[in-house]
């Protein structure tokens, strides 16, 4: 077995407790140069790491709300974010999800797919992840 693989210098690996701990071997996000890499964020509460109440609008808010605090940890801002993933458990809560989106981005569109999954860590309703500069 080889040994294990060390963070290279030019990458810096972004943390914030404002956003929930990852829940697996992996970061938050990954500053390379002037670019972020959010890892998927998942409707957890950051304080209780419990799955937010509600529907997939209130999961879709949570989600986004964490996305932005990992975002602005890596010192960027929303305005910055070229492209977006977002992962649905259903295709049919794409227009409600879209609503919360619309919102949450106001004026900013950044490039995105949405793609409906088969399961989601911990059977969320949906994932949100981004690269941003």
């Amino acid at each position: 077995m080889s040994s294990p693989a060390s963070t290279h210098e030019s990458l810096s690996v972004v943390s914030t407790s404002q956003a929930p701990a990852a829940i697996g071997p992996y970061s938050q996000a990954i500053k390379v140069g002037d670019l972020v890499f959010c890892s998927g964020c998942i409707p957890l509460v950051p304080s209780t790491m419990q799955i937010v109440e509600g529907g997939v609008e209130a999961q879709t808010e949570q989600a986004l709300q964490n996305l932005k605090a990992v975002v602005e940890a890596a010192g960027s801002e929303l305005g910055k974010v070229a492209k977006t993933t977002v992962f649905l458990k259903s295709m049919d809560d794409f227009v409600a999800v879209n609503g919360v989106y619309a919102k949450f981005f106001g004026n900013h569109a950044p490039a995105r797919s949405a793609v409906e999954v088969a399961r989601l860590p911990k059977d969320v309703l949906v994932e949100v992840e981004c690269i941003a500069r």
